[in-house]
């Protein structure tokens, strides 16, 4: 079986986790999200690339490096660009890999503004709500996926 390699991408303000709005995202910062995602992906036998931006841009070209590499799957948590960006969308649809949206906040019980994503209609799927275990959700979800269990 080959390797299987995650990217996960980490979108706006997430580089300030800890810090920002604790009631709603929790006291867990990147660091921590990442340190769980390096151990069960450890566990799983995953190879995982973690990257974070606060530029639609650069995460735009980062999902186009995952055409020509041996990229698995993809995890993204696109941030505030969940609800307007057409062109992650857009980079997204273009994959011929699974990709999972998560959030740490459950996003349909926050303001109306947030309750709608545009980029969920061409992931296989939406995690939310479970703070840094979205992520783990996520990559127990392309586990099953990918390995057909």
């Amino acid at each position: 079986m080959r390797q299987i390699k995650i990217l996960i991408i980490h979108g706006p303000n997430l580089n300030l986790l800890g810090k920002r709005d604790k009631l709603i995202y929790g006291d867990k910062t990147l660091d921590d999200i990442n340190n769980a995602l390096y151990i069960r992906a450890e566990e799983l036998n995953f190879k995982i690339e973690i990257f974070q931006s606060n530029h639609e841009g650069d995460i735009i070209d980062k999902l186009h490096q995952v055409i020509n590499d041996n990229t698995t799957g993809v995890i993204i948590n696109p941030g505030g660009y969940t609800h307007y960006s057409i062109s992650i969308r857009d980079a997204i649809e273009v994959l011929e890999i699974p990709v999972v949206e998560v959030h740490l906040s459950n996003i349909h019980g926050r303001e109306d503004f947030r309750n709608e994503s545009v980029i969920a209609p061409v992931c296989i799927g939406q995690i939310s709500g479970f703070g840094l275990y979205s992520y783990v959700l996520a990559l127990e979800a392309l586990n099953n996926i990918i390995r057909n269990i």
